[in-house]
């Protein structure tokens, strides 16, 4: 079975990673999703690391039943840990393989991440057994354009409508 992205990008100036089945919560990990999206790539490791180190929450706007509010600007948030360690890693994949396309990771963005559930396989216990947690994350990030790359292409925009 061959895995797919759930988006189809331009191939030269993007760089893409994927992980199946991680051990971890899928909750947890859309609102990390959702938090880091559309921030840069040093930006996004900033983010995680403090909340690894639990400095900073993940702020929790959708799943944010009986979740403690936190200090700051943010309402309901929490540090999840572990999720947290596995998209860094995720994040560390994704820039490894935009320095082996040849793009600079200074201007990386994270244009598109994504968690789904994965697979539920039973765990045996004491108690019986249980349905474990798994995840699948996506990341694809995009090197960010520079103002004079705009301007040429607004210009050829409106060339091509006159």
């Amino acid at each position: 079975m061959k895995n797919e992205y759930t988006v189809q990008s331009e191939k030269e100036h993007t760089a893409r990673a994927m992980a199946l089945n991680l051990p971890i919560s899928t909750k947890h990990s859309v609102e990390i999703c959702s938090h880091i999206r559309n921030k840069t790539l040093e930006k996004a490791k900033a983010i995680l690391n403090n909340s690894i180190n639990e400095k900073i929450p993940i702020p929790f706007k959708r799943y944010k039943n009986n979740v403690g509010h936190r200090k700051g600007n943010i309402a309901a948030g929490r540090y999840p840990k572990k999720a947290s360690e596995y998209i860094l890693t995720l994040l560390n994949q994704v820039e490894t393989n935009a320095q082996d396309k040849g793009l600079n990771t200074d201007d990386l963005i994270i244009t598109n991440i994504k968690a789904d559930k994965g697979s539920r396989i039973w765990h045996r216990g004491r108690q019986g057994r249980q349905r474990m947690k798994r995840t699948h994350v996506e990341i694809i990030v995009q090197e960010r354009e520079l103002k004079e790359e705009r301007e040429v292409k607004k210009e050829k925009v409106k060339e091509n409508k006159k």
